[in-house]
């Protein structure tokens, strides 16, 4: 509901020769990272009002600047990419063990659905401890750091793992 709101505020704005840019508002509505809504763990309204894409979930996936999911996880898909690691659970089946709305919410905050676990917040922003600017080794220059991944990257990503059954 509040994606469709959002959208039809958008392309009103338009209409009328706002742009949303010099407003305020993107062209794709997007969810910020401090209005998520978990329950249980789960993010059951998509982060943005685009669709994930499969080939740049894979790429977040297995990009070191990005996601570098399989820093951690082995993905028999990803068989052409070196270096899978073992830290967390093989991600074959992903798309039969969780919900998409299980996936959102473990990909943008791990920590919601498993406490303790070592795996990133990929769209937080607060309320933790990183070292520096995402994975740039630089000190953070803000007291609010931007997330690790965009609204966008975390649906793309969710996709992805959406492709990977038994």
């Amino acid at each position: 509901m509040r994606n469709a709101n959002l959208r039809a505020t958008v392309l009103t704005m338009m209409a009328i020769g706002l742009s949303p840019a010099l407003t305020g508002f993107a062209s794709a509505a997007e969810v910020a990272p401090k209005q998520v809504v978990y329950s249980d763990g789960m993010v059951s309204e998509p982060l943005t009002d685009q669709p994930g894409n499969v080939e740049a979930g894979r790429k977040v996936m297995t990009s070191r600047g990005l996601g570098n999911c399989i820093a951690c996880h082995a993905v028999t898909a990803l068989e052409d990419v070196a270096f899978h690691g073992e830290v967390g659970p093989t991600l074959d089946g992903a798309a039969d063990r969780w919900s998409e709305a299980q996936l959102r919410g473990i990909v943008a905050n791990s920590k919601m659905t498993f406490e303790g676990s070592v795996m990133p917040s990929f769209y937080k922003v607060d309320g933790y401890i990183r070292p520096g600017d995402a994975f740039s080794g630089k000190a953070a220059k803000t007291p609010e750091l931007p997330p690790l991944l965009t609204a966008q990257q975390i649906e793309d990503v969710v996709a992805y793992l959406l492709t990977l059954k038994e």
